[in-house]
């Protein structure tokens, strides 16, 4: 929902929403360095909250496919890399589209480091 001065119910401008969105469509892309620089570059605690949940899932992401790699020597390996692909698209998608309502989404199955 917008309001007449170009912000949204939550406070955030258009322009914090859509970089916030942006993040995670970066991270379909870039794995991690699209919302690590993000991360870093940016002032606007709305977008470095959804950077850094961006972050947090790529890096839990990577650990998951360490550890599904492994498990291919015992076949099962090779469903989860599958299925990992899959979470990883719908998840950055999900958050793109709540960090565009202004909302900052927590990932499922994430571990936090940021």
């Amino acid at each position: 929902m917008e309001e007449e001065n170009g912000e949204q119910s939550s406070g955030q401008t258009e322009n914090d929403a859509g970089l916030a969105a942006l993040t995670h469509i970066l991270a379909l892309f870039t794995w991690i360095l699209g919302p690590l620089l993000v991360y870093v570059f940016t002032d606007d605690e709305f977008v470095k909250e959804n950077a850094a949940n961006a972050l947090n899932w790529q890096i839990s992401f990577s650990i998951y496919m360490v550890i599904s790699a492994v498990l291919m020597v015992v076949l099962i390996g090779f469903l989860f890399v599958v299925i990992l692909g899959l979470l990883d698209l719908i998840f950055c998608i999900v958050a793109a589209v709540k960090a565009s309502e202004g909302e900052a989404w927590d990932y499922p199955i994430t571990i936090n480091l940021l």
